[in-house]
């Protein structure tokens, strides 16, 4: 039974790679989170994988952004890529692909909601990455990165809106903001924050976010806009 799934799974990522894998041992490894190794008394899971993905993911990130922006300093790539790189943004993709369909986990983690937990999406996303680049090479992995997200995600300028508040605020109150999370709702597996941000006694912006990371993005955005309408 699982290895009739995981033959389909295998079938499936070789459709969204739009590849034909050579070394299929490679893959199926990729998709077993440790969770399920220990629960089957197997030593064959992802994490070696994940480790490999993720550099192979900051090679292709920094590339793109570097020859896609040759005017920017070293700071803004730097935050650029951050983004492009982070659990988070690895856990949208990973959505966005339905990859949390592909992995396996122990019955304990998928009872927790396992397959929707940004961290096992965005560790089986890079694993997968790692798989592709031993079996298919760079190119398919920059060449996948690069039309599937990266050419679309980039077209945005993504603001870190909690760094450019606190430039504003200290320019102008000279001061720090202050972040401070004050509601939690949902399970321990769908979380969400409730944030606010305060400039001395006075709330400026109030967020919500699946982390607590953004909800504080979230409500900085919101004293950004307050900000700015106060000025005009």
């Amino acid at each position: 039974m699982v290895n009739s799934k995981i033959e389909k799974h295998l079938s499936e990522i070789e459709k969204i790679f739009l590849i034909k894998i050579n070394n299929k041992d490679i893959l199926k490894q990729a998709l077993i989170h440790k969770s399920w190794a220990v629960e089957n008394k197997s030593s064959f899971f992802n994490e070696r994988l994940e480790f490999l993905g993720d550099s192979v993911l900051s090679l292709v990130v920094t590339d793109f952004l570097y020859n896609k922006y040759p005017k920017k300093e070293e700071g803004e790539l730097s935050k650029l890529k951050s983004t492009l790189v982070s659990k988070q943004q690895l856990a949208k993709w990973s959505r966005e692909l339905n990859l949390g369909r592909v992995v396996f986990i122990s019955s304990a983690e998928e009872s927790s909601g396992g397959k929707k937990k940004d961290s096992i999406l965005a560790n089986l996303f890079e694993a997968i990455l790692g798989a592709v680049y031993l079996d298919q090479g760079l190119d398919a992995c920059k060449k996948f990165l690069e039309e599937k997200f990266l050419n679309k995600e980039i077209k945005f300028e993504f603001q870190d809106y909690k760094s450019l508040l606190q430039e504003i605020v200290q320019k102008k109150f000279k001061i720090l903001p202050v972040y401070e999370i004050v509601k939690e709702t949902g399970p321990d597996h769908d979380k969400e924050f409730e944030s606010v941000v305060k400039v001395g006694e006075k709330i400026f912006g109030k967020g919500k976010g699946k982390t607590k990371k953004q909800a504080e993005q979230s409500c900085a955005k919101v004293a950004l806009k307050k900000l700015s309408k106060d000025s005009n």
